[in-house]
């Protein structure tokens, strides 16, 4: 009969220096899935935890493109682990994407006449002001902003 392993996941050093912050973020996403969205149009469910996950995405990248003060085998941990959005963090490397709220923001096929979100635009070229995203209710995410 084969041996069943009972140990968890190995956690690379400097996992205790994270773990809080992550833990934290994990708590306030399932508070944000289970809230009642009574009242709130379909779409304006969904912000919190848009906005949970573009969180511990960027607190992720900072500490490690920023302030260097995780190592990669970590950050890679996080990556597969699912604590932030790989895809989100790849585009936020390219230049024009620095500020990105959400990946559907730039998906055309969601959008009328295939172009990207109203939040994409800068500010100073906007026809209204005050502006919120319908899909992640950001409220502006251009680089140039």
């Amino acid at each position: 009969m084969p041996k069943i392993k009972t140990s968890g996941v190995k956690y690379p050093d400097g996992w205790e220096l994270i773990e809080p912050t992550l833990s934290e973020l994990h708590s306030k996403m399932r508070e944000a899935e289970n809230d009642p969205h009574d009242g709130k149009r379909k779409c304006e469910a969904l912000w919190p935890i848009f906005k949970i996950n573009h969180q511990r995405s960027r607190y992720l990248y900072d500490l490690y493109y920023n302030r260097k003060e995780i190592s990669q085998d970590l950050y890679e941990f996080c990556l597969d682990q699912g604590h932030a959005d790989r895809n989100l963090i790849a585009k936020w490397k390219k230049q024009g994407y620095e500020r990105l709220c959400c990946l559907r923001c730039i998906q055309t096929r969601d959008h009328n006449f295939a172009t990207t979100c109203v939040c994409r635009v800068p500010r100073h070229l906007r026809e209204e002001q005050v502006i919120e995203c319908v899909h992640c209710g950001c409220k502006g995410c251009a680089s140039g902003d």
